[in-house]
């Protein structure tokens, strides 16, 4: 039995050890990892990317803007002239199980453990007009930062999820033929 008492505080050592290692690892700077591409470029610019047979910039710009409002982002920047708009969203980003682990590593520890607590969603959408003149390119990209409640940035992540811009474009695409229809 003594053994097993043993054995238990061992690698509750190692455990507190790992955790310990963990949290001296924190730090302000971005992950390595955060900018890795995870799959094929093309497959990626597929997805973000779309034409539209339309020459006016600006309209396309505005319409994208409108869109992102609706759908609860605040306008950062936004350069017409230049096709660029960026937008963000502040959200909260508790997890539950997150939580409950921070708890059981505290009793069992005596470590405090950060977990996330905000996040901003941000989405920027750059316009070109196309090499033959006759249409705008548009590509959005939609990233999360998370900081934790120690104010110290836990991720920077890319969301590659597929129903996201196809829901954007099918949305955009919409407010465009709207517009051209001048129905408002």
């Amino acid at each position: 039995m003594a053994h097993l008492s043993f054995f238990k505080h061992i690698a509750s050592v190692g455990l507190f050890c790992a955790l310990a290692g963990l949290i001296g690892c924190a730090s302000n700077t971005v992950p390595p990892d955060a900018l890795l591409m995870k799959e094929p470029t093309t497959e990626i610019r597929q997805r973000q990317a779309r034409r539209y047979a339309t020459t006016d910039e600006k309209q396309v710009i505005i319409a994208a803007a409108q869109l992102l409002q609706d759908l609860g982002f605040n306008v950062e920047n936004s350069e017409k002239d230049l096709g660029l708009l960026v937008v963000s969203k502040d959200r909260s980003a508790v997890d539950g199980g997150q939580v409950a682990g921070q708890i059981a590593v505290a009793v069992i520890f005596g470590v405090r453990m950060p977990v996330d607590k905000e996040q901003k969603i941000r989405a920027s959408v750059v316009t070109t007009l196309s090499a033959d003149q006759k249409a705008i390119d548009v590509r959005v990209t939609f990233q999360r930062l998370v900081w934790d409640d120690r104010g110290q940035l836990s991720k920077l992540e890319r969301l590659d999820d597929p129903e996201m811009y196809q829901d954007f474009y099918i949305k955009l695409s919409k407010a465009l033929f709207l517009e051209a229809q001048e129905v408002g």
